[in-house]
Formats: structure tokens, C-alpha cells, sequence
């Protein structure tokens, strides 16, 4: 029989939580540096070199990869033998770990888990509750796997419920380009067959949690029908040519894994969720000889990387834009920006829309004429800092508002992740608006850019607040230009034409 103490279990949560939030795993920074060094599209080259400086600095600062520091999902396997020294429950321990990791003080996770998801969508300010999936299995130790999962890749989530005879890779060659960018590739492909619609669910979340093998896979070659399937689906999304961030290149996923369970004779169901570039996760084992705590890698670990300035970059100052500036700027060009700028997203855009409608009109501090306004949701800062990581969040979720902004407040740029949807680049073709894109994934060195912040507006939103920014040298991408044309969709096709009429090797 062995004792698990409840601190044990607490401590544990919390130490893996608080070290994922700054440690990529060493086979994503290996895999991510390996597929910089064979891409050959620059914009997508430049968006893995971005991840890759952001990933070496959140690892010296211990500081958050990303600003989205995500739902906690944990998967216990609590052993028949093992006895609880505890007064919480199980899930109650766990949750406890996850209020300490994220409202730890030296580095302070954002809280984005809301109460009331339908309703009042109130901040539970702690991110608490995790997602917990707990199984009783042989034997006297508790394996504990956590992981911190983004909004914008979890949303990117796939379900079908496909014939028996129907393709599995003909439905995800499908299915891909229709999640667009907003899920940070390069990441992995988590995808669950069989059993149930919701067991599938589960075996596509618990597949993540794996290590990106699948170079030693290849290498050995396949030994069942799940390995053959993983083979086949990468090398057919990566011959897609979407890229890193959707920018169109050689390398869309670094990994595919998949989980199966016996299905019934009429059923086939699958489900495909992604991981993004803030790959999360850690394992623990808790034996009964105390808390299990993660050790530090090495910095050595990670690739001396820097960035370099293509022939179209561009210093643009903020304070002094026209549109008439912004009518020069071609998709695919790099930026460096400086100067102000407003935050905003969601709960926002929502709120300025409905003060704009009531005759209220907008805070005098919110004046959007000719300005730009940034889709984020930062990070709180510690110690000096002027913010914490703030980097993008997903650009569509604000397409329905981009008109009536536009039109409203003389807006003239947005800055955001991924692509535009059709509604908002119609919106910004109509008001000869601009759209620019950050990298996903690099939010602390998004926040070495921000040299003053302030909140300006709808202070009770917490994290949604508008901001106030002003930037140094922050670099974007023109995604859709002041006459529409979007490079999430030129960037891809592109690329996807290189790829088969040069027969460029994509794995």
C-alpha cells in the first residue's frame, strides 16, 4: 500500500504547471529547429525563428511562452493499491495546484477560465476548474499527465462521425484548411478512432500529451495501420503548403499521433484537435516518497538563433501613419512598428459596439481615428517588467465586428493572429483598412516591444481591458491588404503549387 499526501499531489500540479509555462519540451524546440533550417518560404522561415527566440527567452526570464497560458486538462492514473493522506478530494487537490501555479507571484499565469460559460461568462480569476479525467488502474503509484491548452487551438477542434468505409485521411486533408491559422502551426495533430464520440475526444486530447517521435518512426517504419495512418497524414497536411502560421510553406505539423479504442460495427468516429506552438505538457509519477517536481533542462537545449530583415521590411511609425502609408504596404511585407497603439478584443469590441449603438459613444481616451488596435489579452507583469507577454489572439472572433467599427471610429489597421475570415476582409476592402499579423507563440518577446502600457477603458474586463501600448520596433506581417488580398490565402497556394510541381520533400 502506498500514501499519497495531499500536499504531495498539490505541490506537484502546481511545480508542472508553473514549469511548463516557460519550458517548451526539448523534442518540440528539436523539432521546430529542424523544420527552420529546411524551410524555404522567408515569412514562415522568420515566424519559426520568432517562436524559437521566444522559446530561449521565456526559458532564461521564466517568464509565460505564450499570453493565452491556457484550460488546465489533467489525466490521473490512480493505482487500486494507492491510499490518499488527504483531507480535499482528488479533483479538489489538483484544482488547488492550479490556483497556486497560476496566481504564483514571480510569475503570474492570466486567468481565463469563465464561470457560467453560457450566461454571465464570469472569471473564476485563478483558471480553476482544470478538465480532469481520472482512470483506476493495477498497481501503487499515481501517473499524472498535465497540460495547459490554448484557446486558440482547442477551438480549432474537429469532430466526424464517418462511415466505416470512408477515408480517415481524405477527412483530415479535408478538414485542415478549414481550421485556418488561428491554432499557431507548427504544432501536432491529435486525432482519436473509435469507440464513442466522446471517447474519441478524450483519446485525441491524451494523444498530445506524447513526444514528437516521428522521424524514429519513419526511420524504422510502420508496424500497424495506426502508424501507417501517421505517416500518411503528415506527409499529406504538410504537402497542403499552409506553413507556419499560415503563411504557406514546407512544415504545417510536426507530428501526428493517434489513439484507438474498439468501435461499434456501424460507427466510425474521429476526432482530430491540434496542438499549437505553445506545446504544454508534463509527466510526473507521485510513488509516495513525496512531491514530484520537474527538472530544469539545460539552455543548451535550445538553438542560437536570430532573426534577419528581408529586403521589405519597413519602419512605420504609429503616430504619424496615413492611410495613404498603408495603401503602399503589400501582403507578405514585415513591419517593425512604433509608437501607440489600443488594445482590444472580444468583450471589447462588444462593449464598444453597444456604447457607439446607445448614443453614448466611445471613452475620449478609446479614439480610434487613423489608429491601430491590437487583439490581445496580456499577461500581467512581474517584477520590472512594463507588461507581460502579450502576444495575439485569434483575429477571426472579431470579424463580426470589423465593419461597424471601421465605419464608426475612422479605424484604420488591425493587428492580430492568423488569417481574416471573408467577412473581415470584405470589412477591410470596403474601408481600405489594413490587416497585420503577429506571430502566435511569441509573447514574451511581443512584450520586450512595449515599452509603456496602460489601461485606458473597461478596466472591470480584467485582461480584455483596452489598453493603451507604446512599441518599439514590434515586428507584424501585412496579412490582408487595403485592397483585400489575404497572404493566408496567396502564402498556401502558393506554396502548395511548389510543393507538387517541384516534388519538394515535406517531411
Amino acid at each position: 500500500m502506498t500514501v499519497i499526501r495531499q500536499d504531495d499531489l498539490i505541490d506537484s500540479v502546481a511545480d508542472a504547471l508553473q514549469f511548463i509555462s516557460y519550458y517548451h519540451p526539448k523534442d518540440f524546440i528539436d523539432a521546430v529547429h529542424e523544420a527552420y533550417q529546411r524551410e524555404q518560404n522567408p515569412a514562415a522561415k522568420d515566424a519559426m525563428a520568432q517562436i524559437l527566440i521566444n522559446s530561449r527567452m521565456c526559458a532564461e526570464g521564466h517568464r509565460p511562452i505564450c499570453q493565452d497560458t491556457g484550460i488546465v486538462t489533467v489525466f490521473l492514473k490512480i493505482g487500486m493499491k494507492v491510499q490518499w493522506d488527504a483531507q480535499m478530494s482528488v479533483a479538489d487537490m489538483v484544482n488547488e495546484g492550479v490556483r497556486r501555479a497560476y496566481t504564483h507571484p514571480d510569475n503570474v499565469l492570466r486567468a481565463s477560465i469563465l464561470a457560467d460559460p453560457a450566461g454571465a461568462r464570469t472569471n473564476t480569476k485563478d483558471n480553476t476548474p482544470a478538465v480532469i479525467h481520472m482512470e483506476v488502474v493495477e498497481g501503487d503509484t499515481v501517473d499524472i499527465q498535465v497540460a495547459a491548452k490554448g484557446g486558440g487551438s482547442e477551438n480549432k477542434s474537429k469532430m466526424a462521425m464517418l462511415n466505416p468505409s470512408d477515408s480517415i485521411v481524405d477527412w483530415v486533408v479535408k478538414t485542415v484548411p478549414t481550421m485556418g491559422a488561428g491554432w499557431c502551426p507548427p504544432g501536432m495533430l491529435g486525432i482519436g478512432i473509435g469507440g464513442t464520440a466522446e471517447k474519441a475526444a478524450v483519446m485525441a486530447k491524451e494523444a498530445l500529451m506524447e513526444p514528437i517521435d516521428i522521424h524514429d518512426l519513419r526511420e524504422r517504419g510502420p508496424q500497424n495501420r495506426v502508424e501507417e495512418l501517421r505517416l500518411e497524414i503528415m506527409d499529406a497536411v504538410n504537402k497542403l503548403g499552409i506553413g507556419a502560421q499560415g503563411l504557406g510553406g514546407l512544415t504545417t505539423v510536426m507530428d501526428v499521433k493517434i489513439n484507438d479504442y474498439p468501435t461499434h460495427a456501424a460507427s466510425l468516429p474521429v476526432v482530430m484537435i491540434p496542438n499549437c506552438a505553445a506545446t504544454r505538457h508534463a509527466h510526473f509519477v507521485l510513488d509516495g516518497s513525496g512531491a514530484s517536481l520537474q527538472t530544469p533542462p539545460s539552455l543548451d537545449d535550445w538553438p542560437e538563433i536570430t532573426r534577419e530583415s528581408g529586403d521589405s521590411t519597413r519602419r512605420v511609425d504609429l503616430n504619424t501613419v496615413t492611410a495613404e502609408d498603408a495603401a503602399q504596404w503589400q501582403p507578405g511585407d514585415t513591419l517593425l512598428l512604433s509608437g501607440k497603439m489600443l488594445t482590444g478584443r472580444d468583450a471589447a469590441h462588444k462593449k464598444m459596439q453597444e456604447l457607439i449603438e446607445s448614443g453614448q459613444g466611445l471613452p475620449a481616451e478609446v479614439d480610434l481615428k487613423g489608429k491601430f488596435i491590437y487583439y490581445v489579452g496580456p499577461v500581467d507583469p512581474v517584477r520590472d517588467e512594463v507588461m507581460g507577454p502579450a502576444g495575439p489572439t485569434t483575429a477571426t472572433r472579431m470579424d463580426k465586428f470589423t465593419d461597424f467599427i471601421l465605419e464608426h471610429t475612422g479605424l484604420l489597421g488591425m493587428i492580430g493572429k492568423a488569417e481574416r475570415g471573408p467577412v473581415g476582409i470584405a470589412a477591410i476592402k470596403k474601408h481600405k483598412a489594413v490587416y497585420l499579423m503577429a506571430v502566435g507563440g511569441a509573447a514574451y518577446l511581443v512584450s520586450k516591444a512595449i515599452t509603456s502600457a496602460k489601461v485606458v477603458a473597461f478596466p472591470e474586463l480584467g485582461m480584455e481591458a483596452i489598453y493603451e501600448f507604446v512599441v518599439k520596433d514590434m515586428p507584424v506581417t501585412v496579412a490582408v491588404d487595403t485592397t483585400g488580398e489575404s497572404v493566408h490565402k496567396t502564402g498556401p497556394a502558393f506554396w502548395k503549387a511548389q510543393i507538387e510541381e517541384q516534388a519538394i520533400e515535406v517531411q
